[in-house]
């Protein structure tokens, strides 16, 4: 057989001049998105690829179906109540697209039968049924869909939602008219996520992107005028700011948040002020980072405050409508929540009785209930946190209508498939409403999910997940595979996943590593991998895989990695630092470019990244350190592992061109003969291509590259027979 040889970029220097600091850039020349010699050579990559991976296929076809043999493929989310309705999404056996429904809702004075939600089979036709938008019908004959935002009017008589048909999180709004099924002919193009009617059902807010992919304005959309009338309700023109919006819980005011990862300012309009008029809580020039949810304490108007006030790992107050008219130093806040070293407050919810709080303690995401009689007073009740029997978990809150005498939580681990709860207020009782099923024999006590801790070069210790089957023998002879993100203040929280079973079931114990720029240990754990410390992320990444290869899990030469997006930048930096640890490495839509981008404040959220990485345009010193390691500028002349770069041509977040290059360099300069591939869907965004299938083949694709170089790409003989029975 011919060895498949890869397409060869042509070079066509290009420089890149600062502070005094010349790059000369050989592969810059395939950013031009439009250039037919540039979808030529994305197409050969794919050639190649497919080439290179050829004898995977039938690798692939099993986990795809493993996966889809698991799931129930027709099936409902439990309904939750709004106003008169209760809504739901089901999906069907066959059908890429959820389907997004309703049915009436009754109001018989009980409430507790009244908050019940209907019970409702998968594949059983529901009584009342009507169908708000059906994703198959929608997708029908297009490249790519993908559905941005939904919203339902007060009064349940009109549906907003939004659609992206090429996958560049680009929307078209539409408004349907539930009584007669009709669209609307209001049409508007080019809009972001967020989207809410106004309480009286006459307009709808929809946030816009300037040319770099920024949301920076809220508009208002008057029903039955034209697009061009819309009025601006706020405009943000600060580059390094994000703008978006939603409703007070009680639906009295317009909330519009503008805020970059350090501080942040809230603008609130009455929906009773004819004239439009927003208003400023707290200035960003306080520098404080905070979230604002009003509500009426005593007939008197409050809101309550998540912030950093003081408090590096937030805290709760409640700060009284008026108070903001006066200087921060002169203002009165009451505590609700105090800080804690050891608790990172995320956020607050409120109904017409409680007060609902996002907490993360001991690495755990978990809510917190506290009535709102007596709130920040001596007489405050003591917070209620429902109790759960797993260490590993993840608790959420779902759904909290204003009016209802029930909050719905979600809650999922490692081994655990999600499960949702109604918690009841005036009780505490939890009941649980339903546990996605698995199909296939599945049994949680087939596996473990443990929590380890790694030590890094100064000392920190990094926790890690481990997720294994229950019958591997610590000899030092199983695969592994670390997978990690480490950006954002983004925490990597346990869940369940259908198709990480596809691994475990061929003996590979997944690792999690929670490293430093992620949020699991709180705000200083971020505030360790970020701008000046961010290295530290990368570190703790080969740290923690220095833990697997001496732990007696695993065999230091079967170590796989894996991570995305800035997770993506992340697998750029270690196959630079320690190419020898891993047999492969998987980088999913890959920010391996990430100093030319950052450099340029034009290209999508490139202004925004400055408080995550510094600015390296003004700052030499945030220049110098970026440079030392941007995993495309510090490729080296050594053997590098298996690589393959998963990317999508309409991707907005990070441009197919970061790999693209990564990937042109990378064979330039490796002196090993492991193939490096490219991977780009050409109809897909950041997330891949649309539909649940589609993405189940993206991720037995990325599946079965990791097990093929592990050596492991069959079934244990015990879960070969599960799967035979």
């Amino acid at each position: 057989m011919t060895t498949p040889q890869p397409p060869v970029a042509k070079k066509v220097p290009t420089e890149r001049t600062h502070h005094g600091d010349t790059f000369v850039d050989n592969y810059e020349w395939l950013r031009e998105k439009e250039s037919p010699e540039v979808v030529a050579h994305l197409t050969a990559e794919n050639e190649y690829t497919a080439a290179v991976t050829a004898d995977q296929e039938e690798l692939r076809n099993r986990i795809f179906e493993e996966i889809r043999n698991r799931t129930e493929e027709t099936d409902l989310s439990v309904p939750a109540r709004k106003k008169g309705w209760w809504y739901y999404t089901r999906t069907e056996e066959g059908k890429q697209y959820a389907i997004h429904c309703r049915t009436a809702a009754r109001d018989t004075g009980d409430l507790a039968a009244d908050w019940t939600p209907p019970s409702v089979l998968p594949g059983v036709p529901v009584e009342g049924e009507q169908i708000l938008i059906d994703g198959n019908a929608e997708a029908e004959g297009k490249p790519f869909f993908s559905l941005g935002g939904l919203a339902v009017t007060e009064d349940g008589h009109l549906l907003a939602y939004s659609e992206d048909n090429a996958g560049d999180e680009r929307f078209t709004l539409r408004i349907k008219d539930l009584r007669t099924g009709d669209l609307l002919p209001d049409s508007i193009p080019n809009v972001f996520y967020s989207l809410a009617f106004s309480p009286d059902g006459n307009r709808v807010f929809y946030t816009v992107v300037d040319d770099s992919w920024r949301p920076y304005q809220v508009k208002a959309h008057t029903l039955g005028t034209p697009v061009e009338d819309d009025v601006v309700i706020y405009q943000e023109d600060d580059i390094a700011m994000w703008t978006g919006f939603d409703l007070s819980a009680d639906r009295r005011q317009l909330l519009i948040g503008i805020s970059s990862s350090e501080y942040s300012e809230y603008r609130v309009l009455d929906f009773d002020d004819p004239a439009d008029t927003v208003r400023v809580l707290i200035p960003r020039s306080e520098r404080i980072l905070y979230e604002a949810e009003p509500l009426t304490v005593d007939g008197r108007r409050q809101y309550l405050l998540t912030h950093n006030h003081g408090a590096l790992n937030s805290m709760l107050s409640l700060v009284a409508e008026e108070e903001f008219a006066k200087p921060l130093a002169d203002q009165h806040w009451q505590t609700v929540i105090a800080h804690d070293d050891t608790v990172r407050v995320n956020g607050a919810a409120v109904t017409r009785t409680h007060v609902l709080v996002s907490v993360r303690k001991d690495t755990t995401e978990r809510v917190q209930i506290l009535p709102l009689e007596g709130l920040g007073t001596p007489a405050q009740a003591p917070a209620v946190e429902p109790a759960f029997d797993e260490e590993l978990y993840t608790a959420n809150l779902a759904n909290a209508e204003f009016d209802s005498p029930i909050i719905r939580l979600s809650y999922t681990s490692f081994l655990t498939p999600p499960r949702v709860y109604d918690y009841v207020l005036s009780t505490g009782d939890l009941e649980l409403r339903k546990q996605t099923p698995v199909k296939g024999g599945y049994r949680s006590e087939d596996y473990v999910a443990e929590r380890e801790w790694a030590t890094a070069a100064d000392g920190t210790r990094i926790p890690l997940s481990v997720i294994r089957r229950a019958d591997l023998r610590r000899d030092g002879s199983n695969p592994a595979l670390v997978y990690a993100y480490g950006s954002y203040e983004v925490s990597m929280d346990p869940g369940f996943n259908v198709a990480r079973l596809s691994l475990l079931d061929r003996g590979v114990v997944y690792v999690v590593a929670h490293i430093r720029g992620g949020g699991e240990m709180g705000r200083a754990w971020y505030d360790d991998g970020k701008k000046l410390n961010k290295k530290n992320t990368f570190t703790d990444f080969v740290d923690a895989t220095d833990w697997v290869a001496a732990s007696g899990w695993a065999d230091p030469g079967r170590i796989a990695a894996m991570g995305g997006s800035a997770g993506g930048l992340l697998m750029g930096a270690v196959a630079n630092l320690a190419p020898e640890k891993y047999r492969a490495i998987v980088a999913q839509v890959p920010f391996v470019d990430a100093l030319t981008s950052i450099l340029d404040p034009d290209l999508p959220l490139s202004a925004l990244e400055w408080e995550e990485w510094g600015n390296p345009i003004t700052d030499p010193e945030v220049y110098r350190y970026m440079k030392e390691y941007t995993p495309y500028e510090n490729i080296r002349a050594v053997d590098y592992p298996k690589i393959a770069a998963v990317t999508s041509f309409n991707d907005t977040r990070v441009l197919y061109v970061e790999p693209a290059k990564w990937v042109a360099q990378l064979r330039e300069t490796s002196t090993g003969s492991e193939p490096i591939v490219l991977k780009i869907e050409m109809d897909g965004g950041h997330g891949g291509a649309s539909g649940r299938y589609e993405a189940w083949k993206d991720r037995a694709w990325d599946y079965a590259f990791i097990l093929a170089a592990l050596g492991a790409r069959d079934l244990l003989p015990a879960a070969a027979r599960e799967d035979a029975a």
